[in-house]
Parts: structure tokens; sequence; C-alpha cells
């Protein structure tokens, strides 16, 4: 039987929310991505282009630090990320994390939660950024799925 790792990184705790529902679901293990320095709601005010987040995500090469917490992957064979999108992708912190850990030999199966854009190019982004994973399709969340939801999402990815 395949062991799950459902990792997240959650600014605002939606997607915590919808974590914790999946690794329930899925009887896996939890594990936050958690930047360095907490994210205030100033950082996160995507109107204003000095934020904080909105200079991370004009430098899609920058990396903020996470706190370095002990995980083992090598016991998980299939790793769920989730996240909320930020300008259409993945926030960096996420790359950090990706770039953190070997997942070579692992299944990824990206969600994120999102009120409004869609999936479909945050998921390329990140197949074009990490070719050497294997992803599967993944999906876009707004928080209130219930768990029928979220069993039949995951078995048929």
């Amino acid at each position: 039987m395949s062991k799950t790792l459902v990792t997240y990184f959650s600014a605002s705790g939606v997607t915590r929310n919808v974590a914790e529902n999946i690794a329930k679901v899925v009887e896996g293990d939890l594990f936050e991505i958690e930047p360095k320095e907490k994210y205030t709601r100033e950082d996160l005010d995507w109107k204003n282009k000095k934020s904080r987040s909105s200079v991370e995500m004009q430098n899609r090469e920058y990396r903020p630090e996470i706190k370095e917490k002990s995980i083992d992957i090598s016991n998980y064979d299939i790793i769920l990320i989730g996240f909320p999108i930020w300008w259409g992708v993945a926030p960096t912190v996420v790359n950090t994390f990706l770039e953190s850990r070997d997942f070579s030999g692992k299944t990824l199966i990206p969600f994120c939660t999102s009120g409004g854009s869609g999936m479909a190019y945050c998921e390329n982004d990140l197949r074009r950024t990490y070719p050497n994973y294997t992803w599967k399709e993944g999906k876009r969340l707004i928080g209130n799925e219930d768990r029928d939801f979220i069993e039949e999402w995951i078995r048929n990815s």
C-alpha cells in the first residue's frame, strides 16, 4: 500500500484546512511548509506592488527561506503539495521546498486553493520547472469540499 504525505503552504489558513481534510481522507501524514519569516497581512497585499509577496512573485528565481524541519520523504510514495495560487502560479516558497529535497521516484499531486484562479497554468508551470518529477493532475479547491468530493478526486488522480 502506498504511503502518502500531504504537504502544504498556507498564508491565511484556508490551504491548511484543506490539507488537513485531505490528510484525513487519504490517511496520510501532514507536513507544513513554513517560511522562516511568516507572512503578515501587509505582506500579502497583492494590490501593493511593494508588498513582500508582490516583490517575491516578480522575481521567479527568488526562493524565500523556509523553516528547516526534519522529514524523511523516502518513506512516502505519493506526495500531495498544497498552496494558494499567487499570480497564477505556486508561491515561490513552494519552489524552495521542492528544491530542498529529492522527489525522484515519488508521485507528486498538486492542489491549490483559490476562489477564482484556475489550476491549469499553475500546474503547467510546476511541470515545466520540475520536469524530472512525476506529476499527476492536480485540483483547485475552495475549502468547502466534503469527504466524498476529496475521495473521488484522489481515487481518479
